[in-house]
């Protein structure tokens, strides 16, 4: 009986360590079928919208079983995705955000973001956790939520950011710059508690700028600021790829004769995104593009609306506009010695004489450039880059009497015209790479063109052209140009009238020249980045009489406005026959009302 106990006691302990062992195993196999839950991250959520996205663009409709009026609604929601997935690289704001929306309707829908995990891809509940990016990010989105298009310059401006900072122990003048300690205190000054649908809202536009997207840029890019630059500064990775010897320090840096200007750890070229705000460079060194993989995808993709062709090695550098008709430049290696771009944008709303023109006695020269553009005077507007020329024959425009027909030449289309004056008879005109700008400037005289406005005078061609067409084929013309001086301007003309062999004597090239430029507009840009008006001059043709070099020069040339601390001031009065002139292109009341704008600012004088 003993043993019979014992036996079954056996047989039970060695079925239930059978069971307990099957049990075992069946778990183990469980939960080798049952991955680990992934860990939301940015990178792991790019991949996931870009294979939903692939998959809703590309999936067959026609075997879901769709009715008909269904399958029609789902072709069309397609077609109009891939519409936006292609423009919104164009600089396309709607495009943009139907694509932001589509992408937070996948987080939240079908890929699973919500309250419990979404701290996990940016560290929202650890501020202090959060990288510099990140609190840039928040803070920018805080001031969008505020403020739109003006959200970066009311930051800029609130906490006085864009000032010039002096290095201690330097005499480089100072630069311009935005440091992650000014975006610290910022987030310090300005962060709060956000809600889910920001937080999302956040995770989109990151997911977003790396997909589709500028990079880093992106949002920066929308802004209504002057520009955006990037690739244009840091030390670049591709030195260690041709061969050179890194210093072993900073003396061997030193002995080679090169300085590290503030002695501190130089900058890739990474870090080399630059904005364009009031006139002034501002480096913003705390934004990374994190590898050069990254500034080269948004190089190939911020130039391509519109397919203005391959930017290629044979082809290293575009030139193209944006939707938004922004101007864009591209360039690459080995053109250049890094990928890089800069985007110009022009701020079409106030694109006005009395926006743009400030100061005491601002009336003075703003008055007088209307009555040059009512008197049909060929008018030169001419200063650095950044100067705001280019903004400022925008503004002239509005002054030419509404009947004449325009005609523009440019590099890329960035002037705009027909955005502003959508009214108004204007057709622009570019270089393509077939067509040149000599070719497209033939072309303008057989469109009924009454104003030729050429957005930059740049090579000696267009030049060589303009001079021509000023004296037979419109009645009056406008350009741009980069000369410094009223002399280097009717000098660089005249060369490029010798250079393309028009002329082979300088003094009859210099008369044709003077003979066709009325007026010069000279744009000038402080240290401090005020735009301003220099000085308005007048060009006097003259008879080649005496041997002073003045005399022979066949011309002379006075200021009738100036800029002098700060106030604009009458000087010389407009000669008599350009009044003359001026007044005969006018209609009658405004010919009086020029009559009695130029008697109360240079009183008798105008009748000399």
């Amino acid at each position: 009986m003993l043993w019979n106990t014992i036996w079954i006691s056996l047989i039970l302990i060695l079925c239930l360590t059978y069971i307990w062992f099957k049990y075992r195993t069946f778990l183990r196999e469980k939960n080798a079928r049952v991955p680990e839950q992934e860990s939301f991250t940015i990178d792991m959520l790019i991949e996931k919208v870009k294979n939903s996205l692939h998959e809703l663009s590309h999936s067959q409709l026609a075997d879901a079983g769709l009715h008909e009026e269904e399958y029609r609604r789902r072709i069309n929601q397609r077609a109009e995705m891939r519409k936006a997935l292609k423009g919104c690289v164009s600089g396309s704001i709607s495009d943009k955000t139907y694509v932001k929306n589509l992408i937070g309707d996948l987080l939240t829908r079908s890929i699973g973001l919500n309250k419990s995990n979404v701290d996990e891809v940016i560290l929202f509940a650890e501020p202090d956790l959060l990288t510099i990016q990140d609190r840039f990010e928040i803070v920018f989105y805080l001031y969008r939520q505020q403020f739109g298009v003006d959200a970066l310059s009311r930051m800029i401006d609130t906490y006085d950011l864009g000032r010039l900072r002096m290095e201690e122990g330097t005499d480089d003048g100072g630069s311009y710059y935005i440091s992650e300690e000014d975006i610290q205190y910022v987030f310090e000054c300005e962060y709060r508690e956000l809600g889910f649908r920001e937080k999302t809202d956040i995770i989109v536009q990151r997911i977003y700028q790396h997909y589709k997207g500028f990079s880093v840029v992106d949002e920066i890019r929308d802004q209504r600021i002057d520009g955006v630059s990037g690739g244009v500064s840091g030390m670049l990775d591709a030195v260690h790829n041709m061969g050179l010897r890194k210093p072993a320090s900073w003396n061997d840096l030193l002995d080679q004769g090169l300085e590290d200007d503030a002695h501190e750890e130089p900058l890739s070229g990474m870090e080399s995104v630059w904005i364009f705000y009031k006139g002034k460079s501002i480096h913003l060194p705390f934004l990374s593009f994190g590898s050069i993989r990254e500034l080269k995808r948004v190089c190939q993709n911020i130039y391509k609306y519109n397919y203005p062709g391959q930017l290629s090695e044979a082809s290293g550098y575009k030139v193209n506009e944006m939707k938004d008709g922004s101007r864009v430049v591209v360039v690459r290696p080995p053109f250049a010695e890094s990928w890089a771009f800069f985007v110009r944008k022009f701020d079409i709303p106030n694109a006005s004489l009395e926006q743009l023109v400030t100061g005491n006695n601002a009336d003075l020269p703003i008055t007088l450039l209307q009555y040059l553009m009512k008197g049909s005077r060929i008018t030169a507007v001419t200063g650095a880059q950044g100067s705001g020329k280019t903004t400022l024959l925008m503004a002239m425009v509005k002054h030419i009497y509404a009947s004449y027909t325009l005609r523009v030449q440019e590099m890329a289309f960035e002037l705009q015209l027909r955005r502003i004056y959508s009214r108004r008879n204007i057709l622009s005109f570019r270089e393509t790479e077939h067509i040149s700008g000599q070719q497209g400037l033939d072309l303008q005289k057989k469109t009924d063109g009454t104003v030729n406005i050429l957005g930059e005078v740049a090579s000696d061609e267009v030049a060589a052209w303009m001079i021509q067409m000023s004296q037979v084929a419109s009645l009056f013309t406008l350009f741009t140009h980069h000369a410094k001086t009223f002399r280097d301007l009717v000098f660089s003309l005249r060369n490029s009238l010798l250079k393309t062999g028009m002329f082979q004597h300088e003094h009859i090239a210099e008369e044709q020249v003077v003979s066709v430029i009325n007026f010069d507009v000279h744009m000038k840009k402080d240290a401090e980045g005020r735009r301003y008006i220099e000085r308005i001059t007048e060009c006097l043709p003259r008879a080649n009489q005496g041997d002073s070099v003045e005399e022979r020069a066949g011309f002379t040339f006075h200021n009738v406005v100036e800029y002098r601390d700060g106030a604009y001031v009458a000087t010389a009065p407009i000669s008599s026959g350009s009044m003359v002139d001026m007044r005969e292109q006018m209609t009658l009341k405004d010919a009086e009302k020029f009559e009695q704008f130029m008697k109360q600012h240079w009183g008798d004088q105008h009748d000399n």
